[in-house]
This record gives structure tokens, C-alpha cells and sequence, in this order.
């Protein structure tokens, strides 16, 4: 009787580790797929990398430089806009300031990345055609009267006679003429980013982090309050 018990307990026992066993088989199974999938396919490698980098990317990119805040500040209030706006812009396309290179592989210039011909104005005789690098003496790119008779988005924003992509102040309150005119000053937010880059992941990059630093503006606000 006492070897019968020993062997259904045993049976028993095989039983359960059997079923605990059963998941543990799938999730082996499970990675060994990705891991050789990833060893054939470098695409796939290509894929998951630029996917967790862009998420933690995000994930980190909720602080303002303090310092550029008071910049935009001053540019939104000018050309009624949120000044939040400009910050995520400001993300998007230099990440604060921060690149190797303030000039894009196509042309665009500073820290805002105006394209030359946008900045100066479309009626300037070297922006005939192209995708607005145009032909412009650099001592052009920064003459307000130049700016003014074509038409452009290029604004003194310190004060100092001229109006250059590469001075923060400047950049800044360009890009809020732009998009104020652009339609962000009617709150036509997706319009006016949509004309500053015709991209539609541009569009839902910049509004992104419109929101997420909207987001942190409302928070310190109810803080400051309270």
C-alpha cells in the first residue's frame, strides 16, 4: 500500500511541474524567435532600436532650458501665440540648440531652421526655383530692408539692426512670425505647423511636445497659485 501512495504522489508531482513547465517552454520559445529573427533580418534590428530611441527620447524631453523660456516668452506675447508652441519647435528641430550643426543637410539655417528664401522672402531674385536654399550673399540674408521689400519672416528680435537665424532671439521671433501668420495665431495650431515643415509626422512630433510642455506650463501654473 505504501509503494501505491509513492507512486500517484509521484504522478502527481510530474503532473504539476509538467503544466509549470509549459509556460516557461513558450517564453523560451517565444525569444529564441525574435533573437533569430533579429540575426537575419537587420531591418528588424534597425526597426526596434530606432523605435526605443525615439521612446526614450520622448520620455526624457519635458525639461525647457530655462533660459530660452523668458526668448520665447517675449516672441509669443509679440505675435500671439503660446510661447509652448515655440518651445516644441524649438525641440524638433535643433532639440534646444543642441546639434552638431545648426544647417541641415537641405539648406535650413540656425536655430529654428528657416530655409534662407522663407527667412529673406520668396520674391528675392536668387530663390527662383529649388526648395528655397536659394543663391543669397550672407550679407543679404541679415538686411532687414532686403528682408522687407521680399517679403520675409526674418525679424530683429534683440535689437541690433539685423535678423539672423543663427542669434536665439532672432530665430525665435521669426519662427513666431511664421506661425502666427501661418495660423497659429487664430489657434489653427496643425495648419501653421504644417506650413513651418509639409510633413505630417512633423506635425505629429511638434504636437507632441506642444502638449506634453502645455501639460508642465498648467501644472507649475496650479502650483504657482496655490
Amino acid at each position: 500500500m505504501k509503494k501505491r501512495r509513492l507512486k500517484r504522489v509521484s504522478m502527481k508531482t510530474k503532473a504539476v511541474l509538467i503544466v509549470l513547465l509549459i509556460p516557461v517552454a513558450v517564453v523560451v520559445f517565444t525569444l529564441s524567435t525574435i533573437v533569430l529573427a533579429s540575426i537575419y533580418n537587420t531591418d528588424f534590428i534597425r526597426k526596434s532600436a530606432s523605435t526605443l530611441i525615439e521612446l526614450q527620447d520622448r520620455q526624457g524631453a519635458t525639461h525647457i532650458p530655462e533660459e530660452y523660456i523668458p526668448i520665447y516668452k517675449e516672441a509669443a506675447d509679440a505675435y500671439g501665440i503660446p510661447w509652448t508652441l515655440l518651445a516644441a519647435h524649438h525641440r524638433i528641430e535643433t532639440r534646444f540648440s543642441t546639434m552638431d550643426t545648426l544647417i541641415s543637410p537641405a539648406g535650413a539655417e540656425g536655430h529654428m531652421q528657416f530655409m534662407p528664401c522663407t527667412f529673406v522672402g520668396w520674391s528675392y531674385p536668387g530663390c527662383t526655383g529649388g526648395l528655397g536654399k536659394g543663391d543669397i550673399p550672407e550679407s543679404e540674408k541679415t538686411d532687414l530692408a532686403i528682408i522687407e521689400k521680399h517679403g520675409g519672416y526674418g525679424v530683429d528680435g534683440n535689437g541690433d539692426g539685423i535678423a539672423d537665424p543663427f542669434n536665439i532671439e532672432d530665430a525665435v521671433h521669426s519662427a513666431a512670425k511664421y506661425l502666427a501668420s501661418s495660423g497659429a495665431a487664430d489657434g489653427n495650431y496643425e495648419k501653421a505647423i504644417f506650413n513651418y515643415n509639409r510633413s505630417d509626422k512633423y506635425v505629429k512630433d511638434v504636437l507632441y511636445f506642444f502638449n506634453e510642455f502645455e501639460a508642465v506650463r498648467e501644472q507649475s501654473e496650479t502650483l504657482v497659485e496655490k
